[in-house]
């Protein structure tokens, strides 16, 4: 079995990585390591030694092509992280499992003037923060499978998946959703208007969001910027073909770790 190893490079020593190296080898398995996400290929299983940035960009690329990942906490919290950094062998005893459980985690999907990009976590529709953008607040017309869902004036807008609405609830006092629930979460941010409250919605859903003024909104997923929204432009947002498939010791361990992790 190829094992691959991405790691975060500023925040994994290369004796961390060697030791997680030995732990595959020691075991008969051959190890791959990666530094940029965007080289992650041709391996059957990755390991990603990082924080959760690292795990959602070792994700969005790994979806691509189905290989099934896990995540090792060398960030703050490590919502995403299965293991922490002093647990190489029973790292090694999940992923070499091929029996091992597997969490198809949703993704969503962003079609936005002919472009489409995929995200594990979440998207921002986000006032642009600059002297030449001026206003204080957006205005985002959402609809859900044509239906007009309202408007939201507030500073922005977060689409989350169940993954995703871990961190955002946590921080607003919302709902948490396990990541198997059939759902997406929209929350404005910063809102002025009592109109615009959090709203859930099925995830076979399909969300349009308009502008229904000149606004300097930028759009970002997963916490990488991707676009600045022209004027005119319609964001259409449905869940993902693909999954993020994540190996994991229990399915239903989240809200275990989650007080672990908070505590």
């Amino acid at each position: 079995m190829m094992i691959g190893i991405y790691y975060h490079q500023t925040k994994v020593s290369a004796d961390d990585v060697a030791r997680f190296s030995k732990a595959f080898e020691q075991r008969g398995a051959a190890v791959k390591l990666f530094q940029k996400a965007s080289d992650i290929c041709g391996v059957d299983r990755l390991v990603v030694l990082g924080g959760d940035g690292s795990i959602l960009r070792a994700a969005n690329v790994a979806s691509q092509t189905g290989i099934p990942i896990v995540g090792v906490n060398y960030g703050t919290i490590g919502f995403l992280a299965e293991f922490e950094r002093d647990e190489a062998d029973r790292l090694a005893e999940l992923v070499l499992n091929k029996n091992a459980k597997i969490l198809r985690r949703s993704m969503l999907e962003i079609e936005v003037g002919g472009e489409i990009y995929t995200c594990l976590n979440e998207l921002s529709l986000m006032r642009r923060i600059s002297p030449e953008a001026g206003e204080s607040v957006v205005k985002i017309l959402a609809k859900i499978n044509d239906d007009p869902a309202g408007e939201f004036t507030a500073d922005g807008l977060i689409v989350a998946t169940p993954t995703g609405s871990t961190g955002y609830s946590l921080s607003a006092g919302g709902s948490i959703f396990t990541p198997d629930c059939e759902v997406f979460l929209l929350t404005p941010v910063c809102a002025i208007s009592l109109k615009s409250r959090p709203i859930v919605c099925s995830d076979k859903s399909v969300l349009t969001f308009s502008f229904p003024k000149k606004s300097s909104i930028i759009l970002c997923a997963d916490g990488r910027f991707l676009r600045e929204i022209g004027e005119g432009e319609v964001v259409y947002v449905r869940k993902s073909q693909k999954s993020a498939d994540f190996l994991t010791k229990k399915h239903n361990d989240l809200f275990r770790r989650l007080t672990e992790k908070i505590n």
